[in-house]
């Protein structure tokens, strides 16, 4: 690969995720500061991108991968998102914010798929060379997260704007390179496609797996926890008077960056069970820890919540990527890894944040939450798939394995 090429690429993911960091991260506190919203009506902001995750499949697999360029859609979604992201800062009730929350997310959501399209057209091994410049992506959340913090923009209202216009400002800037990446010519008209393949109904066939079947079924209920962080970590942090909160949750980011180091040695050494079984674990321990941390003594406790989320995300979703790739077999593989992020995603992330909102709500305590009770929601929801996950899955060493 050319270094032009590769800079291009590593440019792209850069801003790629972090026009995500930007804004998705302390959208939650923005909402409950500038819009007065409702823990329901947070909860349905940020389920826009799981219905944004289960409708991009067929954009992607019926429309743009077959008639047009990728590098150009991606420059038009980009550019047509930055419009819009400047539009969310013009509202000051939810219902609209709401909308072009949704729009936007099904404009972005099919870039990341373009993204990483473009970047294995230019690449002759994309195993070894991917991993460097998917890297970028982590890299370009994790400054984001660093500059919001550093900048103090969450301390308040006006500030929060900036948040906003920041993401506008790097999507504008994205959807201009992307016209000048490396051309990645669309697919063969003539290739069969259709709305089942895209929705990656070939890989039904791994349901006939009773263990795989028992590993799905826990993959969706632990994007109920899941969400719970997503949408109101952040706005738990600063409720509670964390200063710089987005900054210290890019430690979560370095945690990720770190522990996915270590799947492929621990994939094979103690198996798929045991390493599922450390992720859904983690989830319990990350917010028992938020639970009962607080600025005082129990300090610790609120960054280790933060650092758990490499073991929370990497030993659960990660390894679960490589568990369905390892079950699908090259056949269908790829149907099998949009059937996997369909289901959790989007549909496993579209109920958790309405969940979520609903309990953020209940618990809601005068001007503040009741943040231990919140809390304990998806601690106990975490420790009830780790159950049932220990009894019914049951999966021998040698099939869950991957070779080599």
């Amino acid at each position: 690969m050319k270094p032009v090429t590769a800079f291009l690429l590593c440019l792209m993911m850069f801003l790629e995720y972090f026009v995500w960091g930007s804004w998705y991260v302390t959208m939650s506190t923005y909402m409950g500061t500038n819009l007065h919203a409702t823990g329901i009506q947070i909860g349905a902001a940020y389920s826009a991108l799981a219905i944004a995750t289960m409708i991009s499949p067929f954009f992607i697999g019926l429309i743009a991968d077959r008639f047009f360029a990728a590098q150009r859609i991606m420059g038009v979604l980009h550019l047509a998102g930055a419009i819009l992201l400047f539009s969310a800062t013009t509202v000051s009730v939810n219902s609209p914010f709401y909308w072009i929350i949704l729009v936007y997310s099904l404009l972005y959501m099919p870039t990341i798929a373009l993204s990483n399209s473009i970047a294995f057209y230019q690449m002759v091994d994309p195993g070894r060379q991917f991993p460097w410049i998917r890297v970028f992506g982590t890299l370009g959340w994790i400054v984001a997260g660093l500059l919001i913090g550093g900048m103090q923009w969450e301390k308040s209202g006006t500030t929060l704007l900036n948040t906003f216009y920041l993401a506008s400002g790097a999507s504008a800037l994205l959807g201009l390179i992307s016209f000048f990446l490396p051309n990645t010519p669309p697919k063969a008209k003539s290739t069969e496609v259709t709305a089942t393949k895209a929705l990656g109904t070939d890989a039904f066939v791994l349901f006939k797996s009773k263990s795989y079947l028992v590993f799905f079924i826990a993959a969706i209920l632990v994007c109920i926890p899941l969400s719970f962080y997503y949408g109101f970590a952040n706005d738990f942090l600063n409720e509670i008077g964390m200063k710089n909160a987005a900054s210290k949750m890019i430690l979560g980011q370095f945690s990720e960056g770190l522990f996915i180091l270590a799947i492929p040695f621990l994939f094979n050494r103690i198996g798929v069970k045991k390493m599922l079984m450390m992720g859904m674990t983690a989830w319990m321990l990350r917010y028992l820890c938020f639970a009962y941390g607080n600025l005082g003594s129990n300090l610790w406790m609120l960054y280790a919540g933060i650092i758990l989320h490499g073991v929370c995300y990497d030993f659960f979703f990660v390894t679960g990527y490589m568990y369905t790739e390892n079950k699908a077999g090259a056949g269908i593989k790829n149907a099998a890894q949009g059937l996997f992020t369909f289901a959790t995603y989007g549909v496993g992330m579209f109920i958790g944040t309405w969940f979520s909102g609903f309990v953020v709500d209940n618990y809601k305590a005068g001007p503040g939450h009741d943040w231990l009770k919140i809390w304990y929601v998806p601690a106990y929801i975490a420790l009830g798939v780790l159950i049932y996950f220990i009894l019914f899955f049951r999966e021998k060493r040698a099939a869950a394995a991957i070779s080599g």
